[in-house]
Formats: C-alpha cells, structure tokens, sequence
C-alpha cells in the first residue's frame, strides 16, 4: 500500500517538474522572435525590403559631434559643448556701410539739444517697453501702453518706414492693436556703432515726413519725433555697448 502511494505520488511530482525544466511562455517567444530577426537577414527572404534596410545600413555618425560625446569619461567634459550665441556682427556689412544696406543717401543727426534729456529719465526708470511706452509725450501712445502684449510676431508689425536696422537681433517685442491703438514695441542689439544707427534713423524718419529732436546725457541718445498727417509718433533710445555696438529700444504708434 505504501509503495503504491509513493509511486502515485511520483506519477503527479514528475510532469510539474518536466514542465519547470523546459522554457517558458515568454522564453519561447523571444526565442522565435529572434530567429526571425535572423531569418529576416537571409538571403531572398521575402520581408519587407525597407525594414530589412535599416536594420541593416551603417550608422551614420558626425565625427564633429562625436568628439564631443565623451560617453567613457567618468569626468564632465573640460569644456562646454559648442553652441554660443553668434556675436553681433555676423551678419556683417552694418558697421562697414555708411548706408547699412539702403540706396539713401545718409544725413548726419544735429546735435543734441541743450537742456538735459528728459527721456533718457524714462528710459532707465522703465524695466519693460510697456512702460517706457507709457512715459512717452504722445497722449496716444501712452494710452495704449497698458494694452500692450509680448510676442516676437509684433517685429513684423513696425510701421513700414521705421523699420529694423539691418542687422537687428531682437530681445523682446511688445505691440497693442485695436481700440484705436496701433503700438508696437522692441528692443534690439547691432554691432554697428550708435552714432550708425542714429544716422539712419534720422535719414529715415525725416525723409519719411516726421519730425526729428535729439537728446542725449552722456552714453544715452534719443531720437523722437512726429508727423501731423497721421498723428504718427517715434521714440528711438540708443546706448552705446562696451563692445562699440549698440543697444536700441523703438517705440512706434502707427504700427502695420
């Protein structure tokens, strides 16, 4: 009696332990999938050619880019991966031609008017267009200043003849339309030289009919202005950079 229970009991034990010895579900799987992996890469197998393509080109690496990877090293790199911000005069030609790009022929700015530069006040007091625009003597730009919204889609928008200088990069741009209002805002850098971009404006604004007043309290000039045939209004204040360019903030009331 005994030996029959012992032997029925290894008729039960002997499967469940064949069964443990041989490869799981998801063994047998893996198992197949990579050998049709393989059998993908034989010749004149019928799988889809494009897949079997990739898989099997070389990839390609940019030696440049590579050289930067250090992946093995336990240090961080000796230096920062190249990505700099191109300096200001690599669009070229602003600093070199007296015309910066234009057929006109380019007027020097008067000097600036005695008396002080109340403006420049304005500017350094104001830490964002829209409130430099809000200090502006023209009653319909400061009205609309506090409808102002922040987009780079207002560079767009400048008034056709106060246009970006020509090699211009923008920080920050502001404008407000309706109700009235057609204000547009930005703050831009140019490695041309301040007295540069003044005489290009002036030339511009002038021979677009506006007026042209210039003041200036050392390192600071601003160049404003109007004109009575559309109530436009112009505000340009320009500081000189230590790197001999210049930083310039333009404030327009007839925008595009």
């Amino acid at each position: 009696m005994v030996r029959s229970r012992f032997g029925l009991a290894m008729v039960l034990v002997l499967p469940v332990a064949l069964a443990a010895c041989g490869p799981r579900e998801g063994e047998r799987n893996l198992d197949s999938l990579d050998q049709e992996l393989i059998d993908g890469n034989s010749a004149g197998n019928t799988r889809d050619p494009a897949l079997m393509s990739a898989l099997q080109d070389q990839i390609m690496v940019d030696p440049t880019l590579a050289s930067q990877a250090n992946n093995d090293a336990v240090r961080p790199p000796a230096q920062p991966y190249s990505g700099a911000v191109p300096a200001d005069g690599i669009a070229g030609g602003a600093r070199a031609g007296a015309g910066a790009g234009t057929s006109e022929a380019v007027k020097s700015t008067p000097a600036p008017k005695a008396g002080g530069c109340a403006q420049c006040d304005a500017a350094r007091e104001s830490l964002t267009l829209g409130a430099l625009a809000a200090r502006q003597k023209d009653p319909r730009t400061a009205d609309c200043a506090s409808k102002m919204r922040y987009s780079t889609r207002w560079v767009q928008r400048l008034p056709a003849d106060l246009p970006l200088y020509p090699d211009a990069r923008v920080s920050e741009a502001a404008g407000a339309e309706g109700g009235g209002c057609a204000l547009r805002a930005v703050s831009f850098a140019t490695s041309a030289s301040l007295q540069s971009v003044l005489d290009w404006y002036y030339t511009r604004t002038t021979n677009a009919g506006y007026s042209a007043e210039h003041e200036a309290d050392g390192a600071e000039h601003v160049l404003g202005g109007t004109r009575d045939r559309d109530d436009g209004a112009f505000a340009l204040f320009l500081t000189k950079r230590g790197d001999g360019g210049t930083d310039v903030d333009l404030v327009a009331n007839n925008g595009r």
